[in-house]
């Protein structure tokens, strides 16, 4: 299966996003994070810019950290909003087999 180790580190790191939950703030970012849904919204909100100038700039070392970055704040936000990794699959396949373009019009509409 292709990005099977990707699947499963982002399963591994959600599940340990889930298990800071109520967790000691003064002891865990992520326990701190998931407390504040605003806040973890801001630094999703930074890390995604951060990966935007990476990647405008080819460098590929810091698109690699910075996306890594983007991806664990990506998932702290759907965790402390309380938004599944499968309600985004859901979403996901609702979309396959459609051209983007036809998609966003639907949206639109």
């Amino acid at each position: 299966m292709p990005h099977k180790r990707f699947s499963d580190v982002i399963g591994r790191l959600a599940a340990t996003i889930e298990s800071r939950r109520g967790g000691d703030t003064s002891a865990s970012y992520t326990a701190q994070l998931l407390s504040d849904l605003d806040r973890a919204a801001k630094k999703l909100g930074e890390e995604a810019v951060e990966t935007v100038i990476a990647a405008a700039q080819g460098d590929r070392e810091a698109l690699t950290a910075e996306s890594a970055d983007l991806i664990y704040h990506w998932l702290v936000v759907l965790a402390a909003a309380g938004v599944s990794l499968d309600e985004v699959a859901e979403r996901l396949e609702m979309r396959e087999g459609t051209s983007g373009l036809a998609e966003k019009a639907a949206r639109k509409g």
